[in-house]
């Protein structure tokens, strides 16, 4: 038997769950039409990754692929270069991931960056005054660092702590290994040290089981919930509870399994390959890379509804304004997208017609 063919799918089955490009498969559930609702803000972007809002309604966009932040702004997209994060080291999808702002940002000023180095995933804080980074100080270090499945995600929740979606970087046993970062949901102080009331004593585990978070958001009712990557047939978005296991490499998607903890909504890998969501309007907003849409999911119970379907690529970020509306940034320039004139983007997505 010729070894090449063997390998050729080896290699596409370890793709299907990442963040590979290719055509998306037609979605079974509702699409919503495309209108004028849409429109771009900043374009020209390298690899957006990261964003946080600033106090002020502009943006710090994260380059994965440069380790760069960026000031936005959302209303014309004017931008200042802020320079790059020191420890950086970009590679697969590696890099300068997640950003984050204090909730004490209008007095701390600080910014919090999850990134790959030199040895592991870690996340760092900075302190940001006059368009300047400075005092780059580690918080949580030893995060399992690979080609793919990095994870990146954080986000502070409504209890102050911090959150980071981590990946099991191509390891499966590393999801339920609980000595291990790789696979999990974290939650931190913001100095990261575990805080009390984490299912696991002295760790800062929250849950496990997981192949690839990139989503975290929170409901008015103060859930959490969170994006996953599956590997060759179902992604997931999940409601957390605390210790819970989500079943990963042992179940993947709704299994009705004992001792795991099915997904609320599952999709086909070419549907989705989900990285940022955010809640507005009583649904959580789901970015698909692979499945170049925005997904809505009713948290009522109902249907979840694509929009922009393959209208501007892989999306990669998604945040929630004041007035409602979403932002949602491409992801085209990331090696597995096709970049249009313009990519990468922000766009401003109206959630109400």
């Amino acid at each position: 038997m010729r070894a090449a063919p063997v390998a050729v799918l080896l290699a596409a089955l370890l793709l299907a769950g990442c963040e590979a490009g290719g055509p998306a498969a037609p979605s079974p559930t509702p699409t919503a039409a495309v209108g004028p609702a849409v429109r771009t803000v900043a374009e020209g972007l390298d690899t957006p990754w990261g964003v946080a809002r600033l106090p002020d309604g502009e943006l710090l966009v994260g380059s994965r692929n440069q380790g760069r932040i960026t000031r936005v702004s959302p209303a014309g997209g004017a931008r200042v270069d802020l320079g790059a994060v020191p420890g950086v080291v970009p590679g697969g999808e590696g890099g300068l991931l997640g950003l984050a702002l204090s909730p004490g940002f209008a007095e701390d000023r600080r910014v919090y960056a999850y990134l790959t180095a030199e040895q592991d995933n870690r996340i760092v804080r900075m302190t940001y005054r006059d368009d300047q980074l400075t005092d780059t100080q580690p918080v949580l270090t030893g995060i399992p660092k690979g080609s793919n499945h990095d994870g990146g995600r954080i986000a502070f929740g409504p209890d102050g702590m911090l959150y980071a979606g981590t990946g099991e970087i191509g390891r499966t046993s590393l999801a339920q290994d609980l000595a291990s970062l790789g696979g999990k949901i974290l939650r931190m102080t913001p100095e990261g040290t575990p805080p009390p009331g984490n299912p696991f004593p002295g760790s800062v585990v929250f849950s496990l089981g997981h192949r690839n978070v990139q989503g975290l958001a929170w409901d008015p009712q103060g859930r959490l919930w969170a994006a996953e990557f599956g590997q060759n047939t179902w992604d997931e978005l999940n409601l957390i509870e605390p210790g819970g296991n989500y079943g990963w490499p042992v179940v993947e998607g709704k299994a009705g399994r004992p001792g795991y903890v099915d997904p609320y909504a599952q999709w086909t890998t070419a549907e989705a390959s989900p990285s940022g969501i955010a809640y507005a309007d009583g649904a959580i907003w789901m970015a698909a890379l692979r499945g170049t849409r925005l997904w809505q999911v009713p948290l009522d119970g109902g249907a979840p509804v694509a929009h922009l379907t393959g209208q501007y690529g892989r999306l990669r970020t998604v945040l929630t304004e004041s007035d409602g509306t979403l932002l949602v940034t491409t992801s085209n320039t990331d090696g597995r997208g096709r970049p249009q004139t313009g990519d990468d983007r922000v766009l401003r997505f109206s959630v109400r017609r």
